[in-house]
C-alpha cells in the first residue's frame, strides 16, 4: 500500500511507525496511504509529500516551505496538514482527497529554481495521486516554476492560466464562516460593532481585515513581521495594532481569529480567551487545536469554535476550480456556501451534544466513507482493485 523514498537521514522510527495505520485502527481515513520522503542532493531539496486519503479523488494540498528544526518536526507537520486537507476537501464538497507537502528550509534563503523543479519532478512521479498548490512560504510564482516539471499543480499565475493568489478566497471563506458563527452566537450574520482580533496579517490575514473593516468591525491585529503590519496600517489606518499574540488575546475581544501557523489554541490560550470574555474563535490557520480535548475546553468555556478546516477552505476551492479551467465567480459562489455549511455544523453539534469540531469530523468522515464505498460498484471494463 505504501511507497516511501528516504532522504540521507531518516526520521525517527517511532514517528514513521504511526503513519501506516489501516482504517480498522481508527476512524475512516485515519491512516495515511502514502508518504514520500524526497531528497535531491544537487539542488539541496529535502521534502516530504504526505497523501492522507484518495477516497474522494486525487489528493490536493499545498506545499509549505519552512525552516523546520528537524525532519521529525517536518514529517509531523506534513502528516497533520495532509489529514486536515482530507477533511477540508470533504466538507467543501470537492471530489478531491487530502495531501500536503513540506520543503525543509528557509524560503528567504534556500529557495531556488533548481530546488523547485526537482520538487516538481517528485510530484510528477506520483502520476496524479497528489496535486500541489501554494502554502506558507510558497507563492504563485513558485507554482509556475514547479509546473515546468509537472502538470499536477494548481494556484499558478493568471498569466499561465491559473487561479492566482488563493489567499483571496481563503479570506473570503473565513469571513463567511465568521458571519455564520456570529449568526449562531448573536442572531445576526455581521461583525458590525464587534471587536475582532486577527493574529497574523500576512497572506490571508490582511485580506480578512479588509472584509472585517468593510463590515463595520473594530479590528485589532498583531504580526511579528513589521512589513505585514505596515501594509495593514497603510490600507486601514483605523486598525489597532498590539505588540504580540499574548497582548491580543487579552484585549477584550468578541472574536479571536488565529491566521498564522498551527497549534495556536493551547490550554493557556483558551484559558486566557475565556477569562477575557471572548465569545468566538474563527480564523484561517490550519490545525489550530494544539491537542485533542481543546475543542471541549472551548465549548465548556462558552466559546463557539468554527472548525478551521471548514472555514478556511475557500483557498482550496479556488485552486480546485483551476483544474476545470478557472472561473473566479464560479469559485467565489462555491466559497460563499461556507456560510451555510458552518451553520449546518453548529446545528448538528447542538443536536448531537458535541463540540462543533466533532460534528465537522463526523460529517467529513461520513462523506469520505460513503463515496469511497462506490468503488465496490464496478464499471464496464474495470477490474476490482
Amino acid at each position: 500500500m505504501t511507497d516511501v523514498q528516504t532522504p540521507a537521514t531518516h526520521p525517527a522510527p517511532g514517528v514513521l511507525s504511526r503513519i501506516f495505520r489501516t482504517e480498522q485502527d481508527g476512524a475512516p481515513g485515519d491512516g495515511h496511504e502514502q508518504v514520500v520522503l524526497c531528497h535531491d542532493r544537487s539542488s539541496g531539496l529535502k521534502a516530504i509529500i504526505a497523501i492522507h486519503s484518495t477516497a474522494l479523488g486525487p489528493a490536493l494540498g499545498g506545499t509549505r516551505f519552512f525552516p523546520y528544526a528537524s525532519e521529525e518536526a517536518a514529517l509531523e507537520d506534513a502528516l497533520n496538514l495532509s489529514r486536515g486537507m482530507s477533511y477540508k476537501n470533504a466538507l467543501a464538497g470537492l471530489d478531491l482527497g487530502g495531501g500536503k507537502a513540506v520543503i525543509i528550509g528557509d524560503p528567504n534563503k534556500d529557495k531556488n529554481e533548481a530546488m523547485l523543479r526537482a520538487y516538481g519532478r517528485f510530484v510528477e512521479s506520483l502520476r496524479g495521486r497528489y496535486i500541489t498548490a501554494c502554502d506558507v512560504g510558497t507563492y504563485v510564482q513558485d507554482m509556475d516554476v514547479i509546473a515546468r516539471e509537472t502538470s499536477f499543480v494548481t494556484g499558478r499565475s493568471p498569466e499561465h492560466g491559473g487561479a492566482g493568489d488563493s489567499s483571496i478566497l481563503t479570506a473570503f471563506g473565513v469571513f463567511q464562516g465568521m458571519r455564520a458563527t456570529a449568526q449562531a452566537r448573536w442572531g445576526q450574520p455581521t461583525l458590525r460593532g464587534k471587536r475582532v482580533g486577527v493574529a497574523g496579517v500576512g497572506k490571508v490575514g490582511h485580506y480578512l481585515v479588509g472584509h472585517l473593516v468593510a463590515d463595520g468591525a473594530d479590528v485589532v491585529v498583531t504580526d511579528p513581521f513589521e512589513a505585514a503590519v505596515n501594509r495593514v496600517r497603510a490600507a486601514h489606518p483605523e486598525v489597532e495594532v498590539v505588540a504580540d499574540t499574548a497582548a491580543l488575546i487579552q484585549a477584550k475581544l468578541d472574536v479571536y481569529a488565529p491566521c498564522a501557523l498551527g497549534g495556536a489554541l493551547t490550554d493557556d490560550v483558551v484559558a486566557a480567551l475565556g477569562e477575557a470574555g471572548t465569545s468566538i474563535v474563527c480564523g484561517a490557520a490550519n490545525n489550530q487545536l494544539a491537542h485533542a480535548g481543546v475543542e471541549k475546553d472551548l465549548a465548556d468555556r462558552g466559546i463557539l469554535y468554527a472548525p478551521d478546516y471548514l472555514v478556511n477552505s475557500g483557498g482550496v476551492i479556488q485552486v480546485a476550480d483551476e483544474i476545470e479551467g478557472f472561473n473566479f465567480e464560479r469559485a467565489k459562489n462555491k466559497a460563499t456556501k461556507i456560510f451555510d455549511t458552518t451553520l449546518e455544523i453548529f446545528t448538528r453539534a447542538a443536536a448531537d451534544g458535541v463540540p462543533p469540531a466533532v460534528a465537522a469530523d463526523r460529517l467529513a468522515e461520513k462523506r469520505m466513507r460513503e463515496i469511497s464505498a462506490l468503488r465496490t460498484v464496478l464499471l464496464p471494463g474495470a477490474r476490482r482493485a
